[in-house]
This record gives C-alpha cells, structure tokens and sequence, in this order.
C-alpha cells in the first residue's frame, strides 16, 4: 500500500473500492480478530477544510458505518447507536477498513471497525475507529414518537454557496440548501445531500448517507468566525432511532464554547419526515496564528 497515493482523474465517488486483503499479501494482512477486511483508494472528493492532506470526517465517517452494517450482517437487525473516533488526521491515501463482532448477543451486540492507513511519516495505524450497538427489530409503530421538532421543510430552503475560507474537496461534493444564514446566531439549519458515491459502483444505504452528510453538524453549528478560528471536531456519536427515508438529510445543529479551548456541536438530523436521531461531536478551538 503507497501512504499519501490519490486516485488520478478523480472518480465520482469518495473511495474506490480495492478488494479484500488477502492475508500474507499487504501490511495489514488479516487476522483472526477481524471478520472481514477491504481496501479502498481516496478520491479528492474526501478533502477536509482544514489541510489538503486530509480527509474531511464525513466520508471515512460513512465508510466506517458502511462496515458496521456489512460485517456478519443480519436481517432482524440494524445500527441504534454509533460513535467514531477520529485517531488523528485521515490521509486522502489507500484505505484498509477492517471490522469484527466485538460482543455477540441475540437481541444486542456491538460491533467494531477501523481504518488503517500509511501516514505522512510512514508509520502504518489506525486512523479512524468506529463502534455501533446492533438492536433486533420490532413493530412500534402505534406508539412511534419524535421528541425533536421537525425542521422546517426543502421547499424553505436556498441553495447555499461557500464563501471565504468554506472550500474544499468534500463541500464542493455535497449540495447544501440553507434555512436562513448558517452565520445567523441560534443553530444553523440546512438540508444537505452527497452529489457523488461513497464507494464507487455501489448505491449508499439510508445510513450510509446519513453519515455522509452528518459530521458537518460542526460547521453548521459554529458560532466562530472561520478566519480567526479553528475548531476540529475530534469525534461524533449518533443516535439513530428511525431509519432515514429519501436522498435529503437536514442537520440542526449548535455549538457551545468554553473558556478554555474545548467545544461541543449538537444536534439533531431529519429526513424529509421528520426527526431521525441525534449528533454530538467534541471540538478542539484555537486561535488562528
């Protein structure tokens, strides 16, 4: 695997699929622990806001939950909870994703995945970590209930250009459609969807989607003026508690600052429906030098 190697010609997708790791092939061969392990290439697509090196946390975000529902899947389950870590910056680099069942359970169990990737410095290691509680199903229907407003609908919305620093691979690949200024004080409110694949060759999943969208709860939610302000999310957990429906995913989300460089963005993120579940994410604020 070549640390730092960006897919030419830019396929429409954030990752290209490699194959599965066979065991003895590459640096990251197999092993018990994991039941299933692939590799994919980054596209530039992925490029995070902060440096042209990394990834913006919502792709690697998607693909880690794209291995949590894979991996020994079931049909009379699905993803309640997830939480990612983000173990340092993600290179726009070749990607190994490996997973495992972490705690088998009839009824619940919790399942496991990281991302493996060759950093700038050479050294081979997890960059990203995700983890999901996987409930069976059961018809609540006649008592289903959403504790969050609905956000006020698409047809409210405008399309939302970036300006100034708000550039990069990722936002440039995501259309956004804003209620109101995301700049305004109180939470930022905006309808988002990918315009391109996660995984080239294959249709997102409704959570894959949500996760493709959901990490710029951050941004949505800064209250901090982006040119004399930095402020990286270091992680995200959502709880899902219906299944989105449809191509759209709103975001409401609100940061809170503290006095001593610690944040933590909060919200909630809807279909077109109605509420779906809730984010929260812990930010790191500096001072631009």
């Amino acid at each position: 695997m070549a640390g730092g190697a960006v897919v030419t010609g830019i396929p429409d997708a954030f990752f290209v699929p490699l194959g599965r790791a066979e065991p003895g092939t590459e640096r990251f061969s197999s092993t018990e622990r994991f039941s299933s392990t692939e590799q994919f290439s980054s596209t530039e697509r992925t490029t995070s806001l902060w440096a042209p090196t990394m990834q913006h946390g919502a792709p690697p975000s998607a693909l880690l939950l794209r291995a949590l529902e894979r991996v020994e899947a079931r049909s009379d389950v699905r993803v309640t909870r997830v939480v990612v870590e983000l173990l340092g910056p993600v290179p726009i680099a070749d990607i190994v994703v490996r997973s495992w069942v972490e705690r088998p359970g009839k009824n619940i169990e919790l399942v496991a995945a990281e991302l493996w990737a060759t950093t700038a410095t050479g050294v081979d290691r997890a960059v990203a970590r995700g983890t999901a509680w996987r409930m069976t199903t059961e018809d609540t229907a006649a008592v289903a209930h959403a504790a969050d407003r609905q956000l006020a609908p698409l047809t409210d919305a405008s399309l939302h250009s970036w300006g100034g620093r708000w550039k990069s691979g990722y936002l440039d690949n995501i259309e956004v459609q804003a209620l109101g200024s995301i700049d305004a004080d109180g939470p930022g409110l905006v309808w988002a969807r990918p315009k391109t694949a996660l995984v080239l060759g294959e249709t997102m999943t409704p959570l894959e989607r949500l996760f493709s969208i959901a990490d710029i709860a951050n941004g949505v939610g800064a209250s901090l003026d982006l040119d004399h302000w930095t402020f990286l999310n270091t992680d995200l957990t959502v709880h899902v508690f219906r299944i989105p429906d449809g191509e759209w995913v709103g975001v409401a989300a609100e940061t809170s600052v503290g006095p001593d460089g610690v944040a933590m963005s909060a919200g909630v993120l809807h279909d077109e429906h109605g509420p779906v579940g809730r984010i929260a994410q812990t930010v790191l604020v500096r001072p631009r030098s």
